[in-house]
């Protein structure tokens, strides 16, 4: 069971690429250089934009860049943006429906909260608490302490390449590099 989509695992992806980049940064090239859906990504940005997380601009060199500082953006800001505020766990009130009941549910089966439900509500906020205490720039600092040095010019130099591409429509040669992985 997965509590939370691809949508945000996608996003999260994304974002961690505008952390130190001053320059917007469209949602293509983010899902072609992450080899992600484009129409996703482009579905799931907005959503942060009117969350007030990211800011858009127009043009050959528009795209999204982040409305806030890296440190100021927790992750629970952005799952809560994709995926919405909705509770992890539906209780059903199971406890209810005991066949040894015969469709007479005694007081004492249902009074206070069910402690299945209680549990997993206990377990939610523990989530929430951590996602919240958790920034972008906490992501993006491990990154960076994983990452080889050359790897977020070479990122650089990939999203330059692309905003000149948009703008003369030729293609630079790059150099052969291996691919490197961002997380």
């Amino acid at each position: 069971m997965a509590l939370y989509g691809a949508s945000t695992e996608y996003v999260l992806h994304s974002l961690l690429w505008l952390v130190d980049n001053p320059e917007p940064v469209s949602s293509l090239d983010l899902a072609e250089l992450q080899e992600i859906p484009a129409a996703f990504v482009a579905k799931l940005l907005p959503k942060l934009e009117k969350a007030g997380l990211l800011a858009a601009s127009e043009g050959l060199k528009g795209g999204y860049r982040l409305a806030k500082a890296a440190d100021e953006i927790s992750v629970l800001a952005v799952v809560d943006a994709v995926e919405g505020k909705k509770s992890l766990f539906n209780c059903q009130e199971i406890r209810e429906r005991c066949a040894l009941f015969d469709h007479k549910t005694p007081p004492w089966a249902t009074q206070g909260v069910c402690s299945i439900h209680a549990l997993m509500l206990n377990a939610e906020q523990a989530m929430r608490r951590e996602l919240a205490k958790t920034t972008l720039a906490d992501l993006a600092q491990s990154v960076r302490h994983k990452a080889p040095s050359p790897f977020f010019e070479e990122a650089r130099s990939w999203f330059e390449e692309r905003v000149q591409t948009r703008r003369t429509g030729k293609v630079r040669q790059r150099k052969n590099r291996p691919p490197l992985d961002p997380a």
